[in-house]
């Protein structure tokens, strides 16, 4: 698996900031996909301490033709506008994802509603909505208690890979630390082991 990229946006959502696994196995992420470009980017967004949900006014300001929005209709869409800026400037997107009651966390589900904007990174046709975020690869750092990753009740990595999809990133990787309450340390180790292996990287 190749590691050279220009620029990565890094999303952390876990609400542990210490003893968190998605964060340590996003951290060697990041590593294998910059270890062979010293000038790579690597944008950080934490969105565990939360972001604003949808209201009224933004949905007005986000359907209101853009030559026609206020000022501060402008001002409401101006972190969704940041936050689509992000996406479009990366070439790597590394998603952490704790599985929280079988989804993903409020914070993250709050930042999936901010970039999807039709007309920004998806757009209707006469056959279906298409994604523009293409030629992007992303890396899913999904980490659980008892969920097992990819079963029937995980909700949250196969969501993300839905919207991903949506936004037109279909090239996704999953590193998976599950079932952490039933394997421990193990289930931490499995997942560096494999980013390790996928990344060419020592131990």
């Amino acid at each position: 698996m190749s590691g050279n990229v220009n620029t990565v946006l890094r999303i952390d959502a876990s609400a542990r900031m210490e003893g968190s696994a998605t964060r340590e196995i996003a951290d060697v992420v990041v590593k294998g996909l910059t270890a062979d470009a010293a000038a790579a980017k690597v944008i950080t967004r934490d969105v565990s301490t939360g972001l604003p949900f949808l209201d009224e006014h933004w949905v007005g300001a986000n359907f209101t033709p853009a030559e026609a929005r206020s000022d501060e209709q402008k001002a409401a869409l101006e972190l969704s506008d940041s936050l689509i800026s992000e996406l479009r400037e990366a070439d790597a997107i590394v998603i952490g994802v704790p599985v929280y009651n079988f989804g993903v966390p409020a914070a993250l589900k709050a930042w999936v509603d901010l970039v999807a904007r039709a007309g920004e990174t998806f757009r209707y046709t006469e056959n279906g909505p298409v994604g523009l975020l293409e030629g992007k690869k992303a890396y899913l750092v999904v980490g659980s208690g008892g969920t097992p990753a990819g079963s029937d009740w995980d909700y949250a990595s196969t969501y993300m890979k839905h919207v991903l999809g949506f936004l037109g990133v279909s090239d996704v990787t999953v590193f998976a630390a599950d079932q952490a309450a039933v394997l421990g340390e193990e289930s931490t180790q499995k997942a560096l082991t494999a980013v390790r292996e996928a990344f060419s990287l020592a131990a």
